[in-house]
């Protein structure tokens, strides 16, 4: 722990993006589509050729693969000792931010697939700005715990240096 007044180094606790089930339809229209191409390729009707199967099967996996896919991998979640940090955005990436020491509640909604996954999605508020939310994030309780703790941490931190910073004018 630092001495009272001097910053404290920023360390990264945790880097997670919402939890993968998200893709499961998008796995499985890859699979469905790679198993119809092959079965039909070469096997069309005299009046389709295979660049037409070739062309529809890659529409479908850019539409319902690699889309969905760069969507998820685009929102990330970052979580240091003194703020949790969402990103997210495709073309321009937008950045949120909320400190730990200013403080702010944390509820967290589970709905039954994600309990069956252990996911969970939690809202951040501190009253003063717009909720941050945080969509299906794995291991919901533990991200939860985390966070609370370094609430905690954080506002104690900061009670601290208001309590050394004061000290230093009533000696004058």
């Amino acid at each position: 722990m630092p001495p009272p007044g001097t910053p404290s180094e920023e360390l990264l606790i945790a880097r997670f993006r919402g939890h993968a089930r998200r893709l499961f339809w998008s796995a499985l229209v890859l699979i469905a589509t790679f198993g119809a191409t092959a079965y039909f390729y070469g096997n069309l009707p005299a009046e389709y050729e295979d660049w037409m199967l070739l062309s529809a099967a890659g529409a479908l996996v850019l539409l319902a693969v690699v889309l969905p896919f760069i969507v998820w991998y685009s929102r990330s979640t970052t979580v240091t000792t003194r703020r949790v940090i969402a990103h997210h955005g495709v073309g321009a990436r937008r950045r949120r931010e909320m400190s730990h020491a200013r403080g702010y509640t944390i509820a967290v909604r589970r709905g039954p697939l994600q309990r069956l996954w252990g996911a969970g999605t939690i809202t951040l508020s501190n009253g003063v700005d717009a909720p941050m939310r945080l969509a299906n994030v794995p291991n919901v309780t533990l991200v939860h715990e985390t966070l609370a703790d370094q609430i905690e941490v954080g506002q104690i931190l900061a009670h601290r240096d208001a309590q050394a910073g004061g000290d230093e004018f009533d000696t004058a």
